[in-house]
């Protein structure tokens, strides 16, 4: 089972690009820059398209920082493209604004150990990979709890906080609030400050 601070499993699968061609990727192919890659469990259903649609409105977020977003199912690429070509009033995705990839073998869901083996679908999985290819956040909800875009890009803002300057962020930190410095004697300056 894959951990953090361990190697993201590679993979090559169909995705249905952004401008609706098909198209092999693999995680290999964004070495040198941060990914998202965040797993729902099917198309066309209700909590995965406010999810899906979120990342893609916040996507400019997300390139300012470096890091690519990858969706990930087990529907065929044709499945997403039909979604995708569904406007949203009608219970589609309309434009989306990063590949969707479809892993129909569920090899990806299933290294990346959000495979519902049973059910056949993938647990709703987040996974931060930085840019050695090095996964250094994940979290797993159940399937009707929707994931927080927000929390996302407060993660991937933290990661590049500690890449910069080595220094920690502490519980619900944002850019500009206090960090604290990974040492007994620096720390004691963040809590006589916050303690």
């Amino acid at each position: 089972m894959i951990q953090v601070q361990q190697k993201a499993p590679d993979f090559k699968a169909i995705a249905v690009a952004e401008d609706n061609s098909f198209k092999e990727i693999s995680l290999s192919n964004f070495k040198g820059q941060k990914v998202i890659l965040f797993f729902y469990p099917l198309d066309f259903t209700f909590v995965c398209p406010t999810e899906i649609i979120a990342f893609s409105e916040q996507i400019e977020e997300f390139k300012k920082r470096g890091t690519q977003v990858l969706g990930v199912s087990i529907d065929s690429q044709f499945s997403h493209l039909a979604w995708k070509k569904t406007p949203r009033a009608e219970g589609g995705l309309g434009e989306i604004r990063y590949p969707l990839i479809a892993d129909t073998t569920k090899d990806i869901s299933r290294k990346y150990g959000v495979l519902l083996e049973n059910a056949g679908i993938a647990l709703r999985g987040l996974f931060l990979i930085d840019e050695e290819g090095v996964l250094r956040h994940q979290v797993v909800n159940d399937l009707p709890l929707g994931r927080s875009v927000e929390e996302a890009i407060r993660v991937v803002d933290a990661l590049n906080f500690f890449q910069k300057h080595g220094e920690v962020c502490p519980a619900n930190w944002k850019p500009g609030s206090d960090t604290i410095k990974p040492n007994p004697e620096g720390s004691k300056e963040y809590f006589s400050k916050h303690g």
